[in-house]
């Protein structure tokens, strides 16, 4: 999906935030933020580094706020929302988020269910900290294709709004 959306924002930056205990201890390479920065760079934006965390909400929470005070417009993370008792990126991330935005976080679930039933699963949650946008995606390669899926009709007007643009048409 090599596209650059019309009316993304000038220089719009996007940072990747891959929550995964095994990939935190280079016990397993991380599939997943790589495959979504690229996404997020055909889209337009500029993606810094993919940061790679364990599954500890002390951890995530520090790189999103690592993210939100570098300015980045987007912040999204992989991993850590489906059941499990160590998925906590929900957790962590909720607590943060000065706004929610429930409907992405609801499209993003539904995206994928009728392929992946449990794609319901997930609990990720989506909203803004500051003026950045953050989404919680699952650690799947399927889960980040369908998640950018979603993200990319609404992208550019969600950021130019944050930046204080986005007039509704």
């Amino acid at each position: 999906m090599n596209v650059v959306l019309p009316g993304l924002p000038a220089g719009a930056r996007a940072q990747v935030v891959t929550v995964s205990d095994r990939s935190a201890r280079g016990e397993r390479p991380d599939t997943s933020g790589p495959l979504l920065a690229g996404l997020l760079a055909g889209l337009g934006l500029e993606v810094g580094d993919v940061v790679v965390v364990p599954d500890e909400i002390d951890a995530v929470q520090g790189a999103l706020r690592d993210a939100a005070a570098a300015a980045y417009d987007l912040i999204v993370t992989t991993g850590g929302t489906g059941l499990s008792p160590r998925d906590l990126t929900p957790e962590a991330t909720r607590p943060l988020l000065e706004r929610q935005a429930p409907g992405l976080a609801e499209a993003l679930r539904r995206q994928g269910a009728d392929a992946v039933p449990t794609a319901i699963l997930s609990r990720g949650v989506a909203g803004t900290i500051g003026s950045s946008l953050v989404v919680n995606l699952p650690g799947s390669t399927g889960g980040v294709r369908d998640g950018v899926a979603v993200l990319a009709p609404v992208l550019a007007h969600a950021l130019a709004q944050l930046r204080g643009g986005g007039d509704h048409r």
